[in-house]
Formats: C-alpha cells, structure tokens, sequence
C-alpha cells in the first residue's frame, strides 16, 4: 500500500538533510560529504515511513532493520575510505566545470540531486512498510536476494579496500576473489539488494 503523505513527509526530511549537509560542506570546501549521507538518506526515509504507518507488523521491523544494516555499513565504509583524502575526483571535475559560484550551485547540482534520487528510489520501502498483507513467500526470495546482495556489496569493498591498500597493487586491476566473477561485486550486490526490498514491497501489496 502506497502512503502518498509518508512518501511526501520524507522527501521534505531528505531536503533539509540536503541543506544541512550542503553547509556542512562549504566548512570543509569539499561535497565528498554527500557520498557517506547517500545511505543513510534510505534510512531517514523507512523511519519516517515507519513511524507514518497505520499498524507495524513483523515486515515492518523486517524492512527497517535490513535498510539500517545496508545504510550503516555503507557509510561508515565510505567515511573510512574518505578520511583524510582530498576532495573526490568526481567532485572536482564537476566544480570545475560549473565556476563560478560552484559553492551555491551544489546545493542542487550535488545534495539536492542526490536527495532527489534517494527519494525517488526509496519509494519500495514506503509500499514495503506500510503495506498490511500476511508475509508469504515473496518475502523469504526478497531476504534471500539482499542477503546475496549484502554479501558481494560488502565483502567486494572489503577486497577492493585491502587490495588497493598494499601499494604493490598500485596501476594494478583486482581479479581474484569476487572481482573474479563479476567486474564490480559492490555494484552487483547492491543492485540485487534493492531487487529484494522491491520484491517485499511487492508481498506487502505494492
């Protein structure tokens, strides 16, 4: 079941996240910032979904607790990975190419385009949380396909993360472990992950 009101009510939470972390990022004169955010914004949105539910039900914790699980371990990997490094290359190159007045345009180039996205995506979870029918057997294929997911995500940036750290690697691509099988574990994995939350909100009734 679609709540238009929830869905509203966190797009408006997501855009004052954009605008807070916009500032934070004039600070440090660096947007990388929205890159560990990107995760969390889900989470901010299931919770408001969550506590705009009519009833809660054991497919709504379901569904928190696997948006928090995924939103967590991806921030904190990307706050680690981006401590202590200069701006991202992305970042750089798109304040190249939009000065002058960069620091004010990032505040929809960057943070409100990525609210916006995150917006638009999350929009599995509201059907997902505040959907009422019984769990049934979409709902186990949907926690197998992100438990799969979780795993190439997370363990593909754990080996990406450690090869790139012994500088023997260095000009070098990764190829054994799950880089072996697909070019882009991480990618993979998070892909099939958002396959399992559309099929739970498809179980819910979506």
């Amino acid at each position: 079941m679609f709540d238009p009101a929830a869905f509203l009510w966190s797009g408006a939470a997501l855009l004052l996240i954009a605008v807070v972390s916009w500032l934070m990022s004039l600070a440090k004169d660096d947007v990388s910032i929205v890159d560990s955010l990107w995760s969390l914004m889900f989470l901010v949105s299931a919770a408001v979904y969550a506590n705009l539910a009519e009833q809660t039900g054991p497919r709504t914790i379901l569904v928190l607790v696997l948006v928090a699980a995924w939103a967590l371990r991806l921030s904190a990997h990307i706050t680690a990975r981006n401590h202590g490094q200069p701006e991202d290359y992305r970042y750089q190159e798109i304040r190249r190419n939009n000065e002058p007045g960069f620091r004010f345009k990032s505040l929809y180039i960057v943070f409100g385009l990525q609210a916006l996205l995150a917006w638009v995506i999350s929009l599995p979870l509201v059907v997902a949380i505040s959907g009422q029918a019984i769990p049934g057997p979409l709902d186990y294929a949907g926690v197998a396909l992100w438990v799969v997911g979780m795993y190439f995500e997370a363990v593909g940036d754990f080996q990406l993360a450690r090869f790139k750290k012994d500088p023997a690697n260095r000009g070098r691509v990764l190829e054994t472990g799950l880089w072996r099988y697909t070019r882009h574990p991480n990618y993979f994995g998070n892909f099939t992950l958002w396959w399992g939350f559309f099929l739970l909100a498809l179980s819910a009734g979506g």
